[in-house]
This record gives structure tokens, sequence and C-alpha cells, in this order.
């Protein structure tokens, strides 16, 4: 469903807050509805270029919105922590990495056929950037890998959690789960797979059939049964990710710019300003991890190996929206 003369509109006259709610409120509807006869494989391209339009309006008339983004969005890391601390038992959170919003037909579609009952499902905002080390420190991480074999310590926003964080097969992982009351698994995938396949001929197209075998099978459910078990769970993901292979090509002027500023990435520490072009084909936000320089939008340019057809870390909606689905199966220790 394309934007209309309304909804454009209305965000263009809506303050931040309710401006932001429905940029994720409509990405999340077009992306999270089931497959139904249609093939994922054209089906979540098709998809990705719908919610460009979002991004084609944050990128020109809604650019100044990205200056409000971290407070008009509900945060992930903040929305975990709200939901860990009223519970004082039966709590999971399985962090699936680069996770975006195209993988929730899935999570939904096996949820309802394996008899969980779905509380809640939403997108949520990752950290700016949005990328895997920002989300672990707003959590009270050091890094990712602070949560392997439960050495994260009890500084973090999560009390109580036994963690791990791992690459592992699924059915590996299930052998984590014990019966303590309180767990944060922390999973790579698709993260590992977003990099494996970000060299031109890979992209968008392996990466589905991989999320339809490990998100369709029943080994990764079992992992989720596992920490469903006796807990309230939580499926979400610290950033999405970029399908940068469907991005149109920048102006010549634009991607020399964008190659000497961002060489092949899509965000840089800010140690200068952003282009003087109107819009803005980049942006300077002061974000709670610090200053930063951002591509804003769409764009791809020509760089050293070739531009990578998956990646993240720069401003578009598939980039820092997220998936927030919680579940529980059978009797849990907490309503």
């Amino acid at each position: 469903m394309t934007l209309t003369c309304d909804q454009l509109r209305h965000l263009q006259a809506d303050s931040p807050g309710p401006a932001w709610a429905s940029i994720l409120s409509h990405a999340w509807e077009v992306c999270s509805a089931p497959f139904g006869n249609a093939k994922p494989e054209s089906e979540v391209p098709r998809r990705d270029r719908e919610v460009g339009d979002l991004d084609l309006f944050l990128a020109t008339a809604g650019w100044d919105l990205w200056q409000h983004y971290e407070a008009s969005v509900p945060l992930t890391t903040d929305a975990i922590a709200n939901w860990w601390s009223p519970r004082s038992s039966g709590r999971a959170v399985l962090i699936l990495d680069a996770l975006s919003l195209r993988e929730a037909p899935w999570l939904l579609a096996g949820a309802a056929a394996r008899g969980f009952t779905i509380h809640d499902a939403r997108a949520t905002g990752a950290e700016l950037p949005p990328d895997t080390t920002p989300f672990a420190k707003a959590l009270g991480f050091g890094q990712r890998s602070s949560l392997g074999a439960s050495a994260a310590g009890s500084g973090h926003r999560l009390p109580g959690a036994r963690t791990e964080c791992t690459d592992i097969a699924w059915e590996d992982c299930a052998r984590f789960i014990g019966s303590e009351a309180d767990w944060v698994f922390w999973h790579h995938w698709p993260d590992k797979d977003v990099h494996d396949f970000a060299d031109a001929g890979e992209g968008l197209r392996p990466l589905i059939a991989k999320a339809a075998e490990y998100l369709g099978g029943d080994a990764f459910w079992t992992l989720v049964d596992r920490l469903a078990e006796g807990r309230r769970l939580l499926i979400t993901s610290d950033h999405g990710y970029a399908a940068s292979e469907l991005f149109p090509d920048a102006g010549a002027d634009h991607a020399d710019y964008l190659k000497r500023t961002y060489k092949s990435g899509r965000c840089t520490d800010a140690g200068s300003q952003p282009a003087a072009w109107v819009p803005p084909i980049d942006l300077h936000l002061d974000t709670r991890h610090g200053p930063h320089l951002f591509v804003n939008g769409r764009r791809k340019w020509k760089s050293a190996g070739g531009y990578p057809t998956l990646t993240h870390g720069g401003l578009s909606v598939l980039e820092v929206a997220v998936p927030f689905i919680e579940l529980s199966k059978g009797q849990t220790r907490t309503a």
C-alpha cells in the first residue's frame, strides 16, 4: 500500500511523535502481513520498495524528523528494559542480530502454527547508529560478546538474567537453555548472513531463502520453545538492514562526496559538517552515542570492491525499525 496524499499531508502536518508513530505503524503493516499465496522471493522485495515511499519522504520533505528520532520513537532497548522490570522472574529475550521487519511474517506465522499466544507485535527503533555496539551499550553491556557464557555481570538493565551470545546451530543453542528463571540469548543470525551475502551477485534473494529455511524450520522453534518454557518471551533485534542493491545510484557529484566521506559505509564519526545540498544527502545528528554523520535515505554509489548489496548503519526505515514480538506458551511464571 503506497502512501496516499492524505497520509503524506498528515506526516507533514503532525508533530514528530505522531509522525514517527505513523511511519513505524505503516512499515509494520506493510512488512508483517502474511505472505499468503505470494512467493517470499518476490513479495519481500516488493514490500521493501513500498517502504521506500517512507524513505523518500524522510530524505526530502521530512528529513528534519531524524533530529527528533531518539525523543519520538520507542527505542528497542528502552522497550526491553521497561518490559523486563515489572516482572520478577520468568523472562526471556531472544535477540536476533540484524533481524528486520522483513522477517516478521515468518515469526508470526510460526508462532501461531505452534500454539504460541502473541501478546504484542509491533515495530520499535534501533539505536543511532543502527549497529550492534550502541544497542549493547544502551542495555548496559560493554559489547555483544560480553553476554557469552553468562559473563555480562550485574551492571546492565536486565538484572537476574543468564546470558549467552553465539552463532552456533539452533538445536545446539536450545541445549544451553536450562531451568534458569531469566534468560537473554543473543544469536548472530541474520547479521552473519547479511555480511556474507553483501557481495555483488548475492544480496537479498539468498537471505530470503535462508530466512524461510530457518524461521520456518523446527530447529529454530526448538530454541524458542525452550526459552518460552515457563517464561514470557520477547523476540527482537538490535538493528535492521538495508537491501542496498535496491537503492538508486547517486548522481556523480553526490557519489564523489559520499564515496570520499563514507567509503562503502553509511555512517561515520562526525569529524566534519554534512554536505550543503538541499534536501540533504547526509545528516549530522548528536545521538546519545555521540555525534555522527549519516547517509540520509536510499543511496548507493560506486566504491572499491563494489557497494555492498546488504548493509546497515544509515538512515532508512528498514535499518532502524525492528520487530518487537512478545510470546508465551502454556503456563508462565508471571502474567
